[in-house]
């Protein structure tokens, strides 16, 4: 309840605009600009998803602490209206008479699945490969999207694989299921699922998704996405190679700049912890979330970054009358019809509908309705209809458990009430690290991690229409991918691979960061340690800092040989000779570098790719642990070296007696 007041009091616009978002009610509060966001959330239905979580999975406890929390909230609200509590509400009072409305529940938990929606792995990689069919081949567009280096670049689990005799993972001797036959084997990127990407319905197909992806990126982000190519580190050291001789644990979860900060500090302390009062935990939540997301109690500390599993697939539906097609037969729509008030303006009435792989997202453009109905169809999908349609599957849009999650971690005491906490992180999957007092070093892949049939990798929009494209289960939670105490002493995650294929038989994503950020840190922490040398807590504080280019390591060679007939050109190029490959904000070299760099990818895609997906090089400032390799995936953020000098929330804490954090 102290916790809700507290941050109302500190941050009530930000949480109100924020749930209005999650809700699909952002027209209430600002009109008919908002208009067309609101139908597309609506369609997501998170608030609903949301309520039935409140309802049907979540514990009597966990209600009991967002109820307290709501009424915190609700106390601080109490007698005031919008322009006493902040400067924002008297501007919007001035153009439609807008009045904050009382906190609930569910308006903290619809705010987990906006997080999941930032968070949510490979969609726009999906829809991106499919936009390229028109323009590339499948060779080229595999060669666009190369497999994951497992050779070079490190993954995260090292030790232990997944036993097909046990099904569970095991971090000892495990017998390999890697080359058996559960789970997915999956098609090559860019053929898989390419029954309805080809032939005659290419052209109302590309339009669909190009019109989806202008609907994506109006969106508002909720939580602030890892901006243009910016990705979260997080790497825990044991005390063996630590100056104290505890663990040192540090996180760096990078989201995009906002005011205010995405993060919110927040301690939550007993003065005597008991079965009746429970918390002495410190870190950073969000404002609108009761408990701490990541941080550190007096046992154990814990940090995550995005794990980037796929638990979003599109599905290409094919309309038919008042239904679509389905295994041969014409299925009813699930439907529903939504209201959307608008500040200033006539409500709008929406009529939603869903397949058996989701909602139709397509619905909510009416170019891309239009584009769906004048779709021809090639020769592999079904020759009836009223065209193509878009759905979404995604494991959010299923309740779950996340909000029991967070507060067993906040509890937890030791490396298995950590587990047992995590299994029930369903949503965003998340690689969670971990330390504790015992000098114990951990982590985990918690998640509701879907299975395919061999037919589909996840690359591509699937058709709808075909069972064999259907979901086929999800990944036990035993058998997830986890590390405890390993021989090297040190656990990196930045985005990277969870696993070395052949130690693990389940894919969990084709699209991977290919890891030249957790490689950096890797060769940074080997080079304090060796021969027998110490971490302390400032050398974890300038590995977090670090700004070392790694595509400049790799460019730079070869941009030394050219010979220029330009001799300004010349003159430049000298400033690389002799450089450190640093990304400092002052460095000449650094900055001709980036501006090379960004022109060798204009000049390299050019009007290759369609402008959407062309590369960028955004590279003209410092990011810490800037190592970013070849961006050769050609997402619209794709860049080799990302910008902003923002140092986003970071913790990094040492196991003691006590725990102290920086």
């Amino acid at each position: 309840m102290a916790q809700g007041y507290v941050q109302a009091q500190d941050r009530f616009y930000e949480m109100d605009v924020r749930r209005h978002m999650a809700a699909g009610r952002l027209s209430e509060m600002f009109g008919k600009s908002q208009v067309d966001n609101d139908e597309f959330l609506r369609t997501l239905g998170w608030d609903r998803v949301a309520k039935e979580e409140y309802d049907t999975k979540l514990s009597d406890a966990t209600k009991k602490y967002l109820q307290a929390y709501a009424e915190g909230v609700n106390a601080y609200l109490q007698g005031k209206d919008g322009k006493d509590i902040s400067l924002e509400y008297a501007a919007l009072g001035f153009t439609n008479d807008y009045k904050p409305q009382k906190w609930t529940p569910v308006d903290s938990i619809s705010w987990l699945k906006a997080m999941a929606w930032d968070l949510r792995g490979n969609m726009q990689d999906e829809i991106d490969r499919a936009l390229l069919t028109s323009r590339l081949g499948p060779k080229q567009i595999a060669d666009l999207y190369p497999e994951y280096p497992y050779s070079r670049n490190k993954a995260i689990v090292q030790e232990g694989q997944y036993s097909e005799l046990t099904g569970t993972f095991e971090q000892g001797g495990a017998t390999s299921g890697a080359n058996g036959t559960s789970g997915t084997s999956g098609a090559s990127a860019g053929t898989s699922g390419s029954a309805g990407t080809s032939g005659s319905g290419t052209a109302g197909l590309q339009s669909q998704l190009t019109g989806l992806t202008k609907v994506l990126d109006d969106l508002p982000p909720a939580v602030g996405v890892n901006g243009d190519g910016i990705g979260s580190n997080s790497w825990v050291v044991s005390g063996q190679h630590t100056i104290t001789g505890k663990p040192l644990l540090a996180n760096d979860p990078h989201l995009s700049p906002s005011l205010p900060s995405v993060w919110y500090q927040m301690g939550l302390h007993c003065r005597s912890v008991s079965s009746a009062c429970q918390y002495d935990v410190s870190g950073y939540t969000f404002a609108g979330m009761p408990g701490v997301i990541i941080g550190h109690n007096q046992d154990i500390a814990w940090g995550m970054t995005n794990s980037g599993v796929d638990v979003t697939d599109l599905y290409l539906e094919k309309i038919t009358g008042n239904g679509y097609l389905y295994d041969g037969k014409v299925k009813a729509f699930q439907t529903r019809e939504e209201t959307i008030k608008v500040a200033g303006g006539s409500p709008k009435k929406i009529v939603v509908r869903e397949t058996n792989n989701g909602p139709l997202l397509s619905d909510r453009a009416e170019e891309l309705v239009k584009v769906g109905k004048k779709a021809t169809v090639d020769t592999a999908a079904p020759d009836r209809g009223d065209g193509y349609g878009v759905a979404l599957r995604w494991t959010a849009l299923d309740p779950g458990t996340t909000m029991d999650a967070v507060f067993a971690m906040d509890r937890a005491k030791n490396w298995t009430d950590f587990r047992k906490a995590a299994a029930l992180f369903e949503v965003p999957s998340q690689n969670l690290i971990y330390a504790d007092t015992e000098d114990n070093i951990g982590y985990t892949l918690p998640g509701k991690i879907p299975t395919r049939s061999e037919d589909d990798d996840g690359s591509v929009p699937a058709p709808g229409w075909d069972p064999k494209y259907r979901w086929t289960g999800y990944i036990d939670q035993d058998a997830l991918p986890y590390e405890l105490n390993p021989e090297r002493g040190y656990i990196v995650t930045a985005n990277q691979a969870v696993i070395d294929p052949d130690k693990y038989p389940y894919t969990l994503t084709t699209d991977w960061g290919y890891g030249t950020r957790s490689q950096r840190i890797t060769d940074l922490i080997q080079s304090k340690i060796k021969d027998g040398g110490k971490i302390s807590t400032d050398d974890m504080r300038q590995m977090q800092l670090d700004n070392s280019s790694e595509i400049a390591r790799l460019l730079v060679p070869t941009l030394l040989k050219i010979d220029p007939e330009n001799k300004d050109v010349r003159e430049a190029q000298k400033l690389l000779e002799g450089w450190d490959y640093t990304q400092d904000a002052d460095s000449a070299a650094a900055a001709y570098f980036n501006a090379v760099w960004r022109n060798i990818l204009k000049l390299a895609f050019g009007n290759k790719l369609p402008k959407e997906l062309r590369p960028k090089g955004q590279c003209l400032m410092v990011e810490p642990v800037n190592t970013t390799g070849p961006p050769t995936r050609p997402r619209r953020s794709a860049s080799a070296a990302s910008a902003t000098p923002t140092r986003r929330s970071r913790t990094a804490a040492t196991a003691g007696s006590r725990w102290s954090a920086s």
